[in-house]
């Protein structure tokens, strides 16, 4: 079987995860698996214990979970065509720390947000949350930028896993609308440019379940019920 990766929707941070495996041209399926219903099922627990989603559930029934992991497991089996790069060089270091910086500085800025949005509160508490989630955003962004030097892409040397991951949180900002990223010049033509991105086009199709051309391995998608088969099967 092809390997499957679980995404969340809506807004899922496991939108990186399906850009890069169109990048990489490995074949894939995918499974749907709405959030928070499905997500903290007993289900979904059989394929992720924590109750998160990206997960990818690979050909020999082993599952892995988290984005960073993920995305350095694609890159692997994705060395030939500069997406990953050979752990230990100097180009995978650089990859790492910029996939690192994306999943905590930049990634965890929006968690006060969300938090202020997905739970009741009272209204300075809530007050409070999108008062600090914002600082944090935009801080986000100016280190981001910083980092960012002007290049083209974040890593300089063409698309690479980080743009990926990138452009699955950077998007974020659009919900809830905190800064206007024309401030940002390096990250707003990057994030333009990845809009334009035939891989990008094709995970927004998914996530609203319009009709999605790949230009990757893509094999369909599999509901929950028959990928907890194909893991028994495999087990």
């Amino acid at each position: 079987m092809s390997p499957i990766l679980f995404y969340g929707v809506p807004e899922g941070c496991s939108f990186g995860s399906i850009v890069a495996l169109e990048w990489s041209g490995l074949p894939y399926r995918l499974c749907r698996v709405e959030m928070p219903e499905m997500v903290s099922t007993d289900d979904y627990a059989k394929i992720n214990a924590v109750g998160e989603t990206p997960s990818l559930l690979l050909e020999d029934g082993r599952t892995i979970s988290e984005s960073i992991a993920i995305l350095h497991h694609i890159g692997a089996h994705a060395v030939g065509n500069g997406l990953g790069f050979a752990q230990g060089s100097e180009d995978f270091d650089r990859l790492n720390q910029m996939l690192a910086f994306l999943n905590t500085t930049f990634f965890k800025a929006f968690g006060p947000l969300w938090y202020a949005f997905e739970h009741s509160l009272e209204p300075q508490e809530k007050q409070a949350l999108n008062a600090y989630g914002i600082a944090a955003v935009e801080k986000a962004h100016q280190t981001l930028e910083r980092l960012f030097e002007g290049r083209e892409w974040l890593l300089g040397n063409g698309p690479s896993l980080a743009d990926a991951y990138f452009v699955g949180i950077a998007r974020w900002n659009d919900f809830h609308k905190v800064v206007d990223r024309r401030q940002f010049p390096g990250l707003h033509r990057l994030y333009e440019r990845m809009q334009q991105e035939p891989a990008v086009r094709f995970a927004h199709a998914i996530e609203h379940r319009q009709d999605a051309k790949s230009s990757g391995g893509f094999r369909g998608e599999v509901g929950l019920a028959e990928a907890l088969g194909l893991l028994k099967q495999a087990a």
